[in-house]
C-alpha cells in the first residue's frame, strides 16, 4: 500500500532509523549489564531510543542518579570509540540527498560525539541541524527534542514527519503531535502512525506548500 503524505519538515532519529548500530548497542550494554545481575532481554528492552542515563535509572532504580551520569558518559566515550559493525540503513543517504533542499534534522539521544562517529561510520552526511543529548534537558519519549527541532525549524509541530525506530522514539514524536514513520521490522509494533521496512520505501517530491512524502507500507 502506498501512502502520500504532505510534510513542510523532517525530523530523522539515528540508531535504527538513519543507522544500523544495534550489534554494537547491544554487545556494550549487555557487558555493563551482566556485573549487576540483569536480564538480558529487559535490557535489550530498554536501552533502545533512550540516553544512557535514563535506561539506567529504569534498570536501577534504586541507584543514586549521580552515578547514572558518571557511567552514562564513559558509556558514551566506548561507543564512540566502538563503531564495528555500524552500517547504513538501507536508502538512508539516498533520503538525506532528497532532503537536502528541504527543513530537515537528525534528532538522537547520541551525544555530539558518538552521532558524528556513528554517520562517519556508515558514510552517511550528516544534516545542518542536530538536536543531541547535549541539547535537551529531557531524553525520549519525552517530545523535548523533536519540538524543539520543530521550533528551530520555524515548524509547525503537526507539519512535521518523524522517522523512528523504537517504541520510547516513537512515543516522543506521537507526544510531540506529529506524524510518525516507524522503520525497521519491529517498529510498527510501537503504534507509529505509518511504518516501513527501510528507507528504500520513502520516495520524496516537491509539492506546493512543502514536500510529499510517498512510503510503500507492508
Amino acid at each position: 500500500m502506498t501512502t502520500t503524505l504532505l510534510a513542510r519538515a523532517v525530523l530523522l532519529d539515528m540508531d535504527g532509523t538513519l543507522v544500523d548500530s544495534t550489534a554494537v548497542v547491544e554487545r556494550l550494554w549487555l557487558e555493563w549489564a551482566k556485573p549487576h545481575g540483569l536480564d538480558p532481554d529487559f535490557v535489550l528492552e530498554v536501552v533502545h531510543g533512550r540516553q544512557g542515563h535514563q535506561s539506567m535509572a529504569i534498570m536501577l532504580p534504586e541507584r543514586d542518579h549521580a552515578i547514572n551520569l558518571i557511567e552514562n558518559q564513559q558509556m558514551l566515550e566506548r561507543e564512540t570509540g566502538d563503531v564495528e559493525g555500524v552500517i547504513a540503513i538501507g536508502g538512508a543517504q539516498r533520503l538525506l540527498d532528497a532532503l537536502q533542499q528541504h527543513p530537515h534534522a537528525i534528532v538522537t539521544s547520541a551525544d555530539v560525539a558518538l552521532m558524528t562517529a556513528r554517520m562517519d561510520a556508515a558514510g552517511l552526511s550528516i544534516p545542518e541541524l542536530r538536536v543531541t543529548a547535549e541539547s535537551v534537558s529531557a531524553s525520549k519519549p519525552h517530545p523535548e527534542g523533536f519540538l524543539k527541532a520543530a521550533s528551530l525549524l520555524g515548524i509547525d509541530p503537526a507539519d512535521c514527519i518523524v522517522f523512528e525506530d523504537s517504541e520510547a522514539g516513537i512515543q516522543a514524536g506521537l507526544a510531540a503531535g506529529m506524524t510518525v514513520i516507524g522503520v525497521g521490522s519491529a517498529a510498527a509494533g510501537h503504534g507509529p502512525t505509518h511504518a516501513v521496512a527501510d528507507l528504500t520505501h520513502v520516495t520524496i517530491t516537491e509539492s506546493p506548500g512543502g514536500f510529499t512524502l510517498e512510503i510503500t507500507e507492508d
